[in-house]
């Protein structure tokens, strides 16, 4: 699995860490015409980063690279990661896990008050068990820190059994691996950008963990592209993220050994669109669902995707110009999921 990748010299020491290839890339960039005639403003594009080919694809493909090269070169044999009983994350460790030739332990954390039988096996939970995935779970849903530690134990476990577990971790404050995916995405990027002849204004993604949106920021600016990033809250508000980004940042600096070019101010969260909390979806967000796959057949969900397409919309038509691209993150699975939801909104 081992590659050679190849990175620009101001990404500093991002050569010397492990990463594995898990997907055929680059994703591509698409123009947005309909949509962008509905608000009104300016060319609006978006990065299908739902468009990779391990299992229905999404940002946490780019992140996996690096942990599984990580786990890879420590020689493990099962992979260890926490999160949502419907997070697009656990799904894509586990079937990483497997293009590595490894198990995976996945403990699902009860973030969202939805107890419905669909949410509960549909939707991403499904292909975590069809992927073999051994399932734990965590009762509480807002405490990083204990579900981390729950994990240990359970990685000391299969220890003591003489396996030899690697923990994706989900608090801030360890190596930030996974926002590594997204500097590499930057440069990615910005030769889209280049051969299309484009002049870009704001990027839009979802910020949640914060790995996708300070990844993509460090990468920018380390690159020298002045773009604005705008991260659209899905998890915690504006006054919790903006820290957590700007940690991030310094972390993903001292990693690659390089002074960070990301300034304060250049840090932009917008926390509008999250009520009513994390994984459930407003009226907002549905409603901006329901326009990117009737104008572009473009499918989002109402976690992630959804409402950062709703500040998406916000800013396209507030703005009245500029080239805006859109990150798609993926989650597309997870739609299954809140069927009951999307089905009142699609008959609306």
């Amino acid at each position: 699995m081992k590659t050679v990748f190849e990175y620009p010299a101001e990404l500093g020491r991002l050569s010397a860490l492990p990463r594995v290839r898990l997907f055929a890339g680059p994703t591509p960039l698409e123009a947005m015409p309909n949509l962008a005639r509905c608000c009104g403003g300016g060319p609006l594009l978006v990065k299908r980063d739902d468009c990779m080919g391990l299992a229905f694809g999404g940002n946490k493909v780019r992140q996996l690279e690096f942990y599984i090269g990580e786990a890879d070169a420590q020689n493990a044999d099962t992979v260890l990661i926490t999160g949502a009983v419907q997070s697009n994350f656990v799904r894509l460790a586990a079937a990483a896990a497997r293009k590595a030739g490894m198990e995976c332990h996945i403990q699902l954390e009860e973030r969202v008050a939805k107890s419905d039988a669909t949410y509960r096996n549909s939707g991403n939970v499904l292909l975590d068990r069809l992927l073999g995935a051994t399932l734990h779970s965590y009762a509480h849903g807002e405490d990083e820190a204990g579900a981390d530690k729950r994990l240990g134990e359970i990685a000391e476990d299969l220890r003591q059994s003489g396996r030899r577990p690697y923990i994706i971790p989900l608090a801030p404050g360890h190596t930030p691996l996974g926002a590594l995916g997204y500097v590499v995405a930057a440069d990615e990027l910005i030769r889209q950008i280049a051969e299309a002849g484009l002049e870009v204004e704001e990027i839009v993604v979802a910020s949640g963990s914060g790995n996708t949106h300070a990844g993509l920021l460090f990468g920018l600016r380390a690159l020298g592209s002045d773009i604005v990033v705008t991260g659209i809250c899905v998890r915690r508000d504006a006054s919790a993220q903006h820290p957590r980004i700007a940690a991030r940042c310094r972390e993903i600096a001292d990693l690659l050994e390089i002074e960070s070019k990301v300034e304060d101010a250049d840090i932009r969260v917008n926390d509008f669109f999250l009520p009513p909390g994390y994984g459930t979806a407003g009226e907002e967000t549905l409603r901006a669902i329901l326009l990117a796959a009737r104008t572009e057949a473009l499918m989002l969900d109402t976690t992630y995707t959804g409402k950062a397409m709703a500040g998406f919309i916000d800013r396209a038509r507030k703005a009245g110009g500029g080239t805006r691209i859109f990150v798609h993150t993926g989650g597309t699975p997870a739609i299954f999921a809140y069927e009951k939801e999307l089905t009142e909104a699609a008959g609306r």
